[in-house]
């Protein structure tokens, strides 16, 4: 496959990308009409007769633990532990960013576009299951937040393909050098730093 034939399927898939994310914007305002959310400072409210409904569902948190399976009672310490090293993870490459990007003139990367904790807000969640959707809205979040950060470093420092497929590589690699092409690297390094350094934050 040639590199035009590569440029025009890229240039398809960003198009196509655009496109299905303003259709999942469509679809999610929908969403918040069919059940009745709104946002006020950032924060969802649902309408008090929806609230009401949804605690209906809610399955008590005394029922929930008396109910649980064995590997999920077992497995609990595991979980939760992991919630320190996330933590660690999240102030130090946070920390680095407020240094470093700056350093390299690199927007940073805004944290609550990424970590997004809202699900607390179901009236049909007991206590443990607002506090679980939080632990992985956390979890998830972060990790997101860090890959964002990690990639626009490596378009920085060293924006060359890899030799082999990479599953779900992140949105900076598509442009990157080609593996091998020591000329291409030479000449394309600084305009792949100014193309990270006008990203918007």
């Amino acid at each position: 496959m040639s590199q035009t034939k590569l440029d025009e399927i890229l240039s398809r898939l960003q198009l196509l990308q655009n496109e299905l994310e303003d259709e999942l914007e469509t679809l999610l305002e929908e969403k918040r009409e069919y059940f009745q959310y709104t946002f006020e400072k950032g924060k969802v409210r649902f309408k008090k007769q929806i609230h009401e409904l949804q605690r209906k569902h809610k399955k008590g948190l005394l029922k929930y633990i008396v109910e649980a399976k064995l590997k999920h009672i077992i497995s609990v310490p595991v979980i939760y532990s992991i919630i320190i090293p996330i933590f660690f993870i999240d102030i130090t490459v946070t920390l680095y960013q407020h240094i470093c990007f700056r350093l390299y003139g690199i927007p940073r990367v805004q944290r609550t576009k990424y970590v997004v904790i809202d699900r607390q807000h179901l009236g049909y969640l007991n206590a443990l299951e607002k506090f679980n959707c939080m632990y992985c809205g956390y979890g998830n979040g972060v990790m997101s937040y860090v890959r964002e950060i990690i990639a626009r470093t490596e378009q920085y420092w060293c924006p060359i393909k890899h030799a082999h497929k990479i599953i779900d590589a992140h949105q900076w690699a598509e442009n990157y050098v080609d593996y091998g092409d020591a000329s291409a690297y030479r000449e394309k390094l600084v305009a792949l730093r100014k193309v990270v350094s006008n990203e918007k934050a």
